[in-house]
């Protein structure tokens, strides 16, 4: 009994032996197989990332019209829901357009015709023709500045106005992405005032047809006076008096 207990330990410690042989020449195949580590790259400083962020063009998203404008306004005068505000006022003297920004109460860009440049071009600094100059300059100043989207509210008897109106044309007329919207909205608007008015008229010429029928239908009666009331008219007309 104790032969065969020693013998069996004996191939017991063979085994193992013969495991641990195996265990370590795979580990050593393992570690031929392996690829090189790569070297880590060293830092450079053109390329490292600076924690902090500054935006060096703010006005990135407002040129593509991606900006949100600022909302919750609606009980106030002026409403902020815009990127820029047109602003125009004429006195008796002179005439002025100015620019302001959403964020700012200050005029970003402004116009007027007290400015001797403007001023030495004109006749009147307060005519009709003294509007529309200024709303070109206004217009080349803000194409210069980067500024292509504006909006411009007025009451309506002030909007149709030949001076306002003919200081607001130039934005329209402008090649930039905001006046040309503006200046489909205004198509658009022309295109409705131009519908109604057609359809106003065509309204007048049936009334106008109307009463020409009418007037013939009631000529006969109209032409003579007849005085035998619910009897044959006696001067042959098919009415009954």
């Amino acid at each position: 009994m104790a032969l065969r207990g020693l013998s069996r330990r004996i191939r017991q410690l063979g085994q193992i032996q013969r495991c641990s042989v195996m265990v370590a020449q795979e580990q050593t195949v393992r570690g031929l197989s392996q690829a090189a580590s790569q070297p880590e790259p060293s830092a450079d400083e053109n390329e490292a990332v600076s924690p902090t962020f500054v935006n060096r063009n703010p006005r990135n998203l407002e040129q593509m019209a991606l900006a949100v404008k600022d909302r919750g306004w609606k009980t106030t005068w002026p409403h902020r829901q815009f990127y820029h505000r047109l602003v125009f006022s004429r006195t008796q003297n002179h005439v002025t357009a100015q620019v302001f920004s959403s964020s700012s109460l200050v005029p970003v860009l402004s116009c007027s015709t007290k400015e001797w440049a403007v001023k030495k071009e004109l006749a009147s600094t307060n005519s009709v023709a003294a509007c529309q100059a200024v709303g070109e300059v206004l217009a080349a100043r803000c194409q210069q500045a980067g500024i292509t989207r504006m909006v411009y509210r007025a009451i309506p008897w002030t909007y149709r106005s030949d001076a306002v109106h003919l200081c607001v044309t130039p934005y329209w007329q402008n090649q930039a992405n905001g006046a040309v919207i503006t200046a489909k909205r205004q198509e658009r608007h022309e295109h409705t005032r131009q519908g109604m008015k057609v359809k106003a008229l065509k309204q007048k010429q049936k009334l106008l047809s109307y009463a020409l029928s009418v007037t013939q239908y009631t000529s006969v009666s109209v032409t003579h006076t007849c005085r035998s009331w619910g009897n044959p008219c006696p001067a042959g007309c098919s009415l009954v008096c």
